[in-house]
């Protein structure tokens, strides 16, 4: 549902006092039988305000009748009245901390430090919620996590290696994260506990939302008592704790630019897709076409190349190969994703740019001179392009390369989102004109559609080089094959392209299982489109995301259940092609594969 700003206001206003009791109790987190007992009425009652809530803000329509929208609710007013997700009174009453406590599989040893966790947790007075996989594939499990996760004071994040790369425990993080950015007291705070598993598993989406938080970890019950202490600490401190367990092992950062020391291999163990792909892996599928273009490009000064594909295509790796070349060139790389960038940031000109330039001095390790370059006097824009053009440029004698990740997150802020991308623009205008500017040079990384209300002159997305990632051809699904040691001819990769398409993440996470035989092609195939297919967390973080938008999940709804292909409203075409589930070509839209065809027509229906 997309709303403005006034007609939010207005359907709030609009809501009776009982109404607004409700939703108030509703968005501390507390059940429905909770709410019942505050208000002396029955959780049917409360059921049925929620539910005209719900008709009030527009979540319901005739196609979905009777359906849940509890986590769209949550979200609405996470986007126009945050205020409103306060922590509940009853708790700091009880002196009762509710903790949800997440956790994704591993092994049975690892399940008995979860049991032990819990009891450890309650029995000193704490709510303690678990977040498991059966909860994950429940049919209301969603929107259940959902209202938790807004409800908790704390999330203890357990990371077995399975949890690690999970599509679904990443988007509890980035939920948790969004609270925790909207919330006035800053919660629900988080605890990453690693569960013999090293940072280099995590994700490339986890690694960047759990950044700047330190990690506990543990590996054996040695380490438990420790950690139970730990726990305790960050409880009593509502800090997260620094000290670890006795047993933890260092690990390095892992950067955009990191060279290993060893050469990719024609033929290699098999590796785990996990969001970037390293720079000396054997499984990435150069585009030589662009790749070469890409290098060219920012040997020139001034040069801006802009890189646009839905998500899981391989951006942020053609990035990091970039900022690589650009590194052997003897040129500053500084890699940015703004997925670090807190959300109170975004409401401010002033602040995000001075984060954005102190981010940028941190990562060249130059001190911070922020106090000596903006001036009140001034315009924010003016202030950081002096901070550029008298200090960070100056101080560089050889070329500085920003690279620009995630920035479809500056989108969501229009008015912010102008001036920042007009500055851009500004500054590869001057590189035409004046040679200090000549030194910068930008890669810009983006997944959404622009949609911007942006002067066509003030536009980054108009100049440049632009980079549209296409999907794996035949052949390059038959060579990466071979890189994984299987002997696949033009039958078997027909199958499984038949199923996937050319999707550089799905193919390479088909082909990881069936090389380490934990799966045949057939099986695959068969169970892929379900549940408890290979596929099934990745399926279920779409369907989640769907879920907290009914009318993209309307919009696909007609997608997949359509012979051929459909004409949407361009805006919502746009994002479901930003989502990666659907393909263009002008205003027809169809499904991006089969296996979403399959998937999304049975499980959308029932679940929006």
């Amino acid at each position: 549902m997309t709303m403005e700003p006034a007609e939010f206001t207005k359907a709030y206003e609009g809501l009776r006092p009982r109404q607004k009791e409700v939703l108030h109790l509703f968005l501390q987190g507390n059940i429905d039988t909770q709410i019942a007992d505050q208000l002396h009425i029955t959780p049917a009652t409360v059921r049925q305000h929620i539910k005209h809530i719900c008709d009030a803000f527009g979540l319901s329509n005739s196609e979905n009748r009777g359906s849940s929208h509890r986590s769209e609710l949550i979200t609405l007013v996470v986007k126009y009245r945050p205020e409103q997700l306060q922590y509940s009174t009853v708790s700091h009453q009880t002196n009762c901390t509710k903790i949800l406590l997440s956790y994704h599989g591993g092994t049975d040893l690892d399940k008995s430090l979860v049991t032990e966790l819990e009891t450890f947790l309650k029995d000193r007075g704490n709510d303690v919620f678990i977040v498991s996989g059966s909860l994950r594939m429940a049919t209301k499990g969603l929107q259940q996590i959902s209202a938790e996760l807004n409800g908790c004071d704390r999330l203890l994040l357990l990371l077995s290696p399975l949890a690690a790369r999970s599509e679904m425990v990443t988007e509890e993080v980035r939920l948790a994260k969004t609270f925790q950015d909207t919330r006035p007291d800053n919660k629900p705070a988080i605890l990453p506990i690693r569960i013999n598993c090293p940072l280099s598993l995590l994700n490339h989406d986890l690694r960047g939302y759990l950044r700047g938080l330190p990690q506990q970890e543990w590996h054996s019950p040695n380490d438990t008592p420790t950690l139970k202490k730990t726990i305790l600490n960050w409880l009593a401190s509502g800090e997260t704790p620094v000290t670890v367990p006795t047993s933890q092992k260092s690990f390095p950062t892992l950067s955009y630019s990191i060279t290993p020391n060893y050469p990719p291999q024609p033929v290699a163990e098999p590796e785990l897709p996990r969001g970037q792909v390293e720079l000396a892996s054997a499984f990435y599928v150069e585009r030589p076409s662009i790749e070469d273009r890409c290098y060219e490009a920012i040997a020139k000064p001034g040069s801006l190349i802009r890189i646009k594909a839905p998500r899981q295509m391989g951006k942020t790796s053609l990035m990091a190969r970039i900022l690589h070349h650009a590194t052997q060139q003897g040129y500053a790389t500084v890699p940015l994703t703004f997925q670090l960038a807190d959300s109170k940031l975004f409401t401010d000109l002033d602040r995000f740019l001075q984060w954005f330039c102190a981010f940028i001095s941190l990562e060249l390790q130059l001190p911070d001179r922020l106090a000596d370059y903006w001036n009140g006097i001034f315009a924010s824009k003016v202030s950081c392009r002096s901070y550029f053009e008298r200090y960070l440029l100056a101080n560089m004698t050889n070329p500085l390369v920003l690279g620009l990740d995630e920035v479809d997150r500056v989108f969501q802020y229009p008015e912010l989102a102008a001036d920042f991308f007009g500055l851009l623009r500004a500054w590869h205008e001057e590189a035409k004109n004046r040679e200090i500017w000549r030194k910068l040079r930008l890669v810009v990384v983006h997944s959404t559609e622009v949609y911007l209300p942006m002067d066509i002159n003030q536009s980054p997305f108009n100049v440049g080089l632009p980079i549209e990632l296409p999907e794996f051809q035949v052949e390059q699904v038959q060579d990466l094959a071979h890189r994984h040691g299987l002997a696949w001819g033009t039958t078997e990769v027909d199958q499984l392209m038949a199923m996937v398409g050319g999707h550089p993440y799905l193919i390479r996470l088909a082909l990881y299982h069936i090389a380490r035989q934990e799966i045949t092609l057939p099986e695959l195939l068969i169970t892929a489109p379900t549940d408890t297919g290979l596929y099934s967390d990745h399926l279920r973080r779409h369907l989640w995301n769907l879920s907290q938008h009914p009318e993209l999940a309307n919009a696909l709804k007609k997608v997949v259940i359509a012979e051929g292909s459909v004409q949407l409203d361009s805006m919502q075409g746009f994002k479901l092609h930003s989502m990666g589930l659907v393909n263009l070509q002008g205003n027809e839209v169809t499904p991006r594969c089969d296996l979403y065809r399959q998937y999304f027509q049975v499980r959308i229906t029932s679940t929006t």
